[in-house]
């Protein structure tokens, strides 16, 4: 077993190398109704990590309406979306393809038909996949969670995921609290001849 001393040194020579070695892409697709972004952006500044935060437009308005406003009105709503979901589609599509990580985030109330088309297409690009979503549509997401690397609940469990990611961080308090036991004290070492 390592001491926690030992363990303190590499968690420290884990952070100076890679706080000099990169700026991680993390683009965040999904619902647009709750401040998710926000507490996962101020979750990643706390702890100082070296992350770049991207996104779809955030503002649906202008998501609906930017090729009819560049490229003039449409006659047929067919036409209008089209328009605009061609020029999202230049945003998106080149933000994921740059991203190092991608986070989708599913909530409770709205059909999120583009989010789940995110995480396809970041699944197919063969990016690290976290999505986020309550507990309660665990089973009408299960294809898109078995494709992911973690499944989060909370917005502060990206946070603490991408700081293990980074910087191989592990919280202070496990999820569990006191009822958190190693896996060595639980099921034995996986490996007994080393």
């Amino acid at each position: 077993m390592l001491s926690n001393r030992l363990r303190q040194i590499q968690r420290q020579s884990i952070r100076a190398f890679n706080s000099e070695a990169k700026i991680w892409n993390v683009y965040l697709s999904g619902e647009i109704h709750s401040d998710w972004r926000s507490v996962i952006a101020e979750g990643l500044q706390k702890k100082n990590l070296p992350v770049r935060l991207t996104s779809p437009n955030l503002i649906h308005e202008d998501s609906d309406d930017c090729g009819a406003i560049i490229l003039g009105m449409q006659e047929e709503r067919p036409s209008w979306d089209r328009l605009g979901a061609r020029m999202n589609d230049i945003r998106n599509k080149t933000l994921l393809s740059q991203a190092d990580i991608v986070v989708v985030r599913f909530g409770d109330k709205y059909r999120q038909w583009n989010a789940a088309f995110d995480a396809g297409y970041a699944a197919a690009l063969g990016k690290p996949l976290i999505t986020l979503h309550p507990p309660e549509i665990s089973h009408m997401l299960k294809e898109v969670n078995a494709s992911a690397n973690v499944v989060c609940e909370e917005p502060e469990q990206v946070v603490q995921t991408l700081a293990y990611v980074i910087l191989g961080e592990l919280p202070t308090t496990p999820k569990d609290g006191d009822r958190f036991v190693p896996i060595a004290d639980r099921l034995g070492k996986g490996n007994p001849n080393p």
